[in-house]
């Protein structure tokens, strides 16, 4: 009888334990790792949070002026550009087609995107920021990181980042 008692136990606690869950696992069970290959995939892969119903604004406008959109949650879209080597936590997206200009998005740590998606149709939802980059940030953005930034005429230049709660890649 005691034997039956605890293997009952030991079921209910088995079967009590997915929905015991901490929120963090819950998130990375639903968001697979960045060490996926995106090269395969035709369909949609998303990461982080589903993308809203929030106003889309074109990639030229977010880049032409940006201060119009600075802190108001917008879905852009895009093609993957460059990607983060070393985590796949951030990407580089440019426009679609033949266009000029970049952002760099990043997702705050709380996700990340395989590291082979450059060239990869991109959306995501988020907010987008513009800071003053110093002479010396720009200097080592370019000579370290490759960069490719407009500078004003005092060495600085404006960034305008994008900090995405969730993505969509594509095909």
């Amino acid at each position: 009888m005691k034997t039956f008692f605890a293997a009952a136990l030991l079921a209910a606690a088995a079967a009590a334990q997915p929905h015991a869950v901490p929120a963090q696992d819950a998130h990375q069970q639903h968001t697979p790792k960045a060490q996926e290959s995106a090269s395969g995939a035709e369909e949609v892969l998303r990461r982080g949070e589903p993308i809203g119903d929030s106003s889309r604004v074109a990639f030229a406008d977010a880049l032409k002026e940006p201060q119009r959109y600075a802190g108001k949650t917008v879905v852009i879209e895009g093609v993957v550009r460059r990607v983060c080597q070393a985590e796949g936590c951030w990407v580089e997206i440019g426009p679609k087609g033949e266009g000029e200009g970049s952002v760099r998005v990043t997702f705050d740590h709380k996700f990340s995107v395989p590291k082979d998606a450059s060239e990869m149709n991109f959306r995501a939802e988020g907010k987008l920021k513009v800071k003053t980059l110093s002479k010396e940030r720009v200097e080592h953005l370019v000579k370290d990181d490759g960069a490719k930034i407009k500078t004003k005429p005092d060495g600085t230049a404006d960034e305008v980042t994008f900090l995405a709660t969730g993505v969509e890649l594509w095909k």
